[in-house]
């Protein structure tokens, strides 16, 4: 694939998962923001357009591990979102939210203008995913499975309606993960933050990143293509 400054970055992150990588080191949105081209998402973040299209060609063209998602089976890239993403959350959204609390309770007299709020945007986020994957693997995720086995009772059309509402969760989650963000001065630890602040500050960063990659899988990839079959 050739890549260009007008192609999407949506488009190129489905293409060559290896950019994900490049997107990431810039700060561009390449999951529910990514609908923009790579010239306008450079021009945004004050970066050489010349220079990121390099770095995008180089990764894209380099060796990689990554599974082409674009032709794999259906079923096999809700599986591998449900291993890698799904269970990990579930695992890892109470040990955040105790390290949350427990921070709060410590250091919330002395930033309580940082702590609090994120507190507030972290519960709100947490409640949210878990009730939005239980939806995803209980409902959505059967039905495109059985949609690409041929087993729907229906020509699987319906489906465009929870897509739809899943997208929406997806951008709610995204500007919870911004506000936290933004709240944190992007993550910066206090210089008297204890251990547990510190381990706080890089799961919730390692909590960002999973989710970029996470809802990049669904709304660039595995949306639109189960929406393309059941519309056969």
């Amino acid at each position: 694939m050739e890549l260009t400054k007008d192609m999407h970055v949506s488009e190129v992150a489905a293409a060559a998962p290896a950019t994900i990588k490049v997107f990431q080191q810039h700060g561009i949105d390449f999951c529910c923001g990514g609908h923009r081209a790579i010239a306008e998402a450079c021009t945004e973040h004050g970066l050489d357009v010349d220079r990121v299209l390099a770095e995008l060609v180089q990764s894209a063209t380099g060796t990689t591990d990554e599974r082409n998602w674009q032709q794999a089976p259906l079923e096999d890239l809700v599986t591998y979102i449900q291993g890698r993403f799904h269970q990990p959350l579930r695992e890892e959204l109470p040990r955040l939210s105790a390290m949350v609390d427990k921070v709060v309770i410590r250091h919330g007299d002395h930033y309580p203008e940082m702590l609090l709020p994120l507190q507030r945007e972290f519960r709100r986020l947490m409640s949210e995913l878990l009730d939005h994957m239980s939806k995803e693997d209980h409902m959505l995720f059967p039905a495109i499975v059985a949609i690409e086995r041929g087993q729907a009772a229906d020509d699987g059309s319906w489906i465009a309606g929870p897509v739809e509402v899943m997208e929406h969760e997806h951008e709610q989650a995204g500007a919870a993960l911004a506000a936290m963000r933004q709240v944190t001065a992007d993550y910066q630890v206090p210089p008297d933050a204890c251990p547990t602040f510190q381990g706080l500050f890089y799961g919730l960063e390692q909590l960002e990143r999973d989710m970029h990659v996470h809802v990049h899988l669904e709304n660039n990839i595995l949306f639109p293509r189960a929406l393309a079959r059941g519309q056969v």
